[in-house]
């Protein structure tokens, strides 16, 4: 006899010789029992698959029961895939209970570090022990949703709040699998129950406000943030004020978060896709990235740039006018950088057809800004492809306006002459004090012989400034040197360590079926 016990959520079984506190037994086939009796056996099965095992401390324990459950289950998912008027009303209630069962748990500590220190291509996730009934639970769930059969008038009275609660909090998994299953589920519940969209949304802030100010940590915010990309895309215009306090409070404080890296990319299309909605919000949000801009993290300053340039792609000419200034002085300080790679990230915005044309629209203001950076940097910079293409962009500036170049080399001329002057002044006063400080009778008692006869390097750190057609023909020879160079340069590319890898890790993740590849495999 076969009864589900819901207080206590397993399904408690009278079997004779059990080999556990939990038995199920091998129904017949759906297919097989005729059709006035096969809502009955769904929900038997439902019912059946209520029970749970352990794959943890015995993974060994109760094989025959567990390829049972999984053998139901993946009939289930053939059956509501490929019969229509199936799911009928009584099956509501059995479905959403049977997932609860099965996915709302208790999520185990994490056993990899958190913040910077985390690495997603080094430490590897932990798995879902009992992955083999929970994919199969998901993918029952999710051909329920997707159903033509469902009708969310019913299911709203089962889907709600509280199992919306209860999913997100799933999305701190550290199986980066059943993460990909969460995502497309809450999904399918968001495109699905237009009252529970507000609700979605406050939860998923809540969330990002907790990770931002409080933690630091939590392994769904990649997921989170895709599932985001895809509502900001929907939203209608004009955008509501709800919407916009949720891109400058919660979206933008993202970014200084230490374990950046990990969500980025998701992170800087939400920002974009907000973007494209409003141009309006281009001054904020440039602003907010320069305000969080990294300070000693070279790595997150390379993602900003990669950020700030799908920016510019889309930015309005009347918005980019109000924002170029303190975005090129930031610019200037990235060409500076000792790092190469922020340097090479931020020079290759001149190979950027449309911000080239942005930059000429407005080159009297933006090459007095970028001008001294690029000389000092042509001459001083340690790395040789960043010469080239500091050279490069150089040129581009020549060609665009030749006068105003001219102009800010003799302008940086005129100002490396006034340096030389303030330095010899310095020096000047220096050798007065020096002249006072011999006229004391106690200096011979403290004077340091060794400090006196040593000159004293005052030289300022930037290059003298050549003869301008020298500098001209300079800049057209090491731009065309440097283009032939990069056409033989292989790309820089981050080297992996070489740890040994967990075997097993690695197959499960590389043989995981993404959720919407399920879905699309059958045509819904």
């Amino acid at each position: 006899m076969l009864t589900c016990n819901r207080a206590g959520s397993r399904m408690v079984v009278d079997a004779a010789n059990s080999n556990g506190p939990f038995q199920p037994v091998a129904l017949l086939h759906i297919r097989d029992v005729p059709p006035a009796d096969q809502e009955k056996l769904f929900i038997q099965k439902l019912r059946q698959c209520c029970v749970l095992f352990d794959f943890v401390s015995d993974p060994l324990s109760d094989l025959k029961w567990k390829e049972v459950k999984r053998a139901a289950l993946s009939e289930m998912v053939e059956y509501i895939t490929h019969n229509r008027n199936v799911i009928t009303e009584p099956i509501y209630p059995e479905v959403v209970h049977m997932f609860a069962v099965n996915m709302f748990r208790t999520l185990p500590p994490s056993s990899n570090p958190t913040g910077a220190e985390f690495d997603p291509e080094e430490d590897e996730p932990t798995l879902e022990a009992a992955w083999p009934h929970l994919q199969l639970v998901y993918e029952f769930f999710l051909r329920f949703l997707e159903s033509p059969d469902f009708q969310p008038n019913i299911a709203k009275k089962y889907i709600d709040q509280k199992f919306v609660l209860q999913l997100l909090e799933l999305f701190d998994s550290e199986d980066p699998r059943e993460r990909d299953f969460l995502k497309t589920t809450l999904h399918r519940i968001y495109g699905k129950f237009l009252g529970l969209r507000a609700y979605i949304r406050k939860q998923i802030n809540n969330i990002f406000y907790r990770f931002i100010y409080e933690t630091e940590h939590h392994n769904g915010i990649a997921e989170l943030l895709e599932i985001l990309g895809s509502i900001i895309n929907g939203f209608a215009l004009p955008l509501k004020e709800e919407h916009k306090i949720f891109l400058l409070k919660v979206l933008l404080p993202l970014h200084k978060v230490k374990s950046l890296s990990v969500y980025h990319p998701q992170l800087a299309y939400c920002v974009v896709q907000f973007l494209e909605k409003d141009s309006t919000l281009t001054e904020p949000v440039v602003m907010a990235l320069l305000k969080y801009w990294p300070k000693t993290h070279s790595p997150k300053e390379v993602m900003f740039l990669n950020e700030l340039e799908e920016i510019l792609d889309v930015i309005e000419p009347s918005e980019f006018v109000k924002v170029m200034e303190p975005l090129f002085r930031q610019l200037a300080k990235c060409v500076s950088s000792p790092h190469f790679q922020v340097a090479e990230r931020a020079l290759y915005y001149w190979n950027n057809e449309y911000i080239m044309s942005l930059i000429s629209d407005n080159a009297a203001k933006i090459l007095p800004i970028m001008f001294p950076s690029l000389y000092r940097n042509s001459k001083t910079h340690w790395n040789k492809t960043i010469h080239g293409l500091i050279y490069n962009a150089l040129k581009l500036f020549m060609e665009m306006n030749q006068k105003l170049f001219d102009d800010c080399t003799q302008q940086f001329k005129a100002e490396k002459l006034k340096e030389k002057l303030k330095l010899k002044e310095r020096e000047e006063a220096w050798v007065k004090i020096e002249n006072l400080a011999k006229s004391n009778p106690q200096y011979p008692t403290y004077s340091d012989t060794s400090l006196l006869n040593s000159p004293v390097a005052m030289e300022t750190d930037g290059p003298l400034i050549e003869d301008l057609q020298m500098l001209k023909k300079t800049v057209k020879e090491e731009a065309c040197q440097a283009q032939k160079d990069q056409k033989k340069d292989r790309p820089l590319v981050r080297r992996k360590s070489e740890l040994p890898q967990d075997i097993y890790t690695m197959k499960a993740l590389e043989s995981h079926c993404r959720a919407d590849e399920l879905i699309s495999h059958d045509g819904h």
